[in-house]
């Protein structure tokens, strides 16, 4: 599984769609940004047709509403590649559609999001963005027997159903009426032991048996859709980011020693560079981006410089040049602990003293990075160039990709 960074900062438009503009008689023009719609998206009500649309899937075709026109019933759900709330539901999805394929239903999954609305750090739940070219990557990982379409160029599919988040489920009769629109089902995880309420599954069985949704409407649950107009946000979040102040903190073999124990709640990775290093320097940048990637999350980056002390000044500057500094909510829990700095600079004068403090079985190269869990187990070394790939895997597995029951 890949993430690639160059979508998250200039999106490739690699697959520009149509809509068709067929608009649903009875649904109601939002007159105002409401529940988090833009002003010209369309609310379904029960009862309303379903908007027709021509959209790309991951499999290379395009789909338009009538290639589900055989299905007794059609859900249309609104999912996306980042948002946990819509992973917890994947699997109930298809355990859905292998339980009632055979009775006449059918499922289209579509990606409203446009990639460039979303921030960094609300991919921290996913390896992959919402380009459209990653969805084909996450719809092949998570093995999707359902097509899965692409709206986050226009986003006039999204407009047209009224899609407040993902998942949001809009669920058809044979006729293409709506019955059902909401939450897939009323929990937030994967388990589906914490399913008390079906909502999706019950209105599908109404509808094969002949009979009323019992619950209509529901509450969508998830992560809001992104809308196009939300770019500019997204950017000056950035700018805020670059215009904060960058902090630099002397460290001993002691210091280093009590980071490496990691009493914190939080995974925490430690990287050992220099100026000097040539593939220090060039590893840094994604180190930070990793960092942003994951700011919501309970993880912590900490860089140990081991530049010459009298050289503080030059590996300041670097760090201020990659922006090297903590998210707003990490920034808050390290005042809580009394600290304020991520940024270290190693004052001792044997390189051996800081190994045997951090780890033991470094090497010796750098650069070298740790990744130790709460209460100091190690889960992930490497000594000279970091393997991305294999880094985020390891960091996603250990905060895993969905909301937990357990969270701290």
């Amino acid at each position: 599984m890949t993430i690639r960074w160059h979508h998250l900062i200039l999106p490739a438009w690699l697959a520009a769609s149509g809509v068709a503009a067929a608009e649903p008689s009875g649904a109601r023009v939002s007159p105002s940004v409401k529940n988090g719609l833009p002003p010209d998206a369309r609310e379904l009500r029960i009862g309303d047709p379903a908007p027709d649309f021509s959209l790309p899937g991951v499999d290379g075709r395009t789909y338009a509403l009538s290639d589900f026109e055989s299905a007794r019933v059609l859900m249309v759900i609104f999912l996306s590649n980042h948002c946990p709330y819509s992973h917890a539901v994947e699997g109930r999805l298809e355990q859905l559609i292998a339980d009632t394929k055979a009775e006449g239903v059918a499922v289209v999954a579509i990606s409203p999001n446009h990639p460039e609305a979303v921030r960094l750090d609300e991919l921290g739940y996913s390896n992959y963005n919402d380009s459209f070219e990653e969805m084909k990557l996450y719809a092949e990982a998570r093995g999707f027997t359902f097509p899965y379409l692409y709206d986050g160029e226009t986003q006039t599919t999204a407009k047209a159903y009224g899609c407040l988040a993902t998942p949001h489920v809009f669920i058809f009769d044979g006729d293409r009426r709506l019955h059902y629109k909401g939450r897939f089902d009323d929990s937030r995880f994967p388990d589906p032991a914490t399913v008390q309420t079906a909502d999706a599954r019950l209105a599908v069985e109404a509808l094969l048996a002949g009979r009323s949704v019992p619950v209509p409407e529901t509450r969508p649950m998830g992560c809001s859709t992104k809308w196009l107009s939300l770019r500019e946000e997204v950017r000056a979040v950035d700018q805020r980011l670059v215009d904060r102040e960058v902090t630099l903190e002397a460290i001993d073999a002691d210091g280093v020693k009590e980071l490496a124990r990691n009493d914190s709640d939080r995974l925490r990775l430690i990287n050992v560079w220099a100026t000097w290093c040539a593939p220090c320097v060039q590893e840094f940048p994604e180190l930070t981006q990793l960092s942003r990637w994951l700011a919501n999350r309970d993880f912590e980056l900490i860089t140990i410089s081991i530049d010459d002390p009298k050289d503080e000044p030059k590996a300041r500057a670097f760090l201020e040049k990659q922006h090297a500094v903590p998210s707003n909510r990490l920034q808050r829990l390290l005042r809580k602990e009394g600290r304020t700095s991520t940024n270290f600079i190693f004052t001792g004068a044997k390189v051996d003293a800081l190994a045997a403090a951090l780890d033991p079985e470094w090497p010796g190269p750098i650069p070298y990075t740790l990744v130790v869990a709460p209460g100091g187990r190690v889960v992930f070394r490497q000594a000279g160039r970091l393997e991305f790939d294999e880094l985020r895997q390891t960091l996603l597995h250990e905060l895993g990709p969905y909301y937990t029951t357990d969270r701290r």
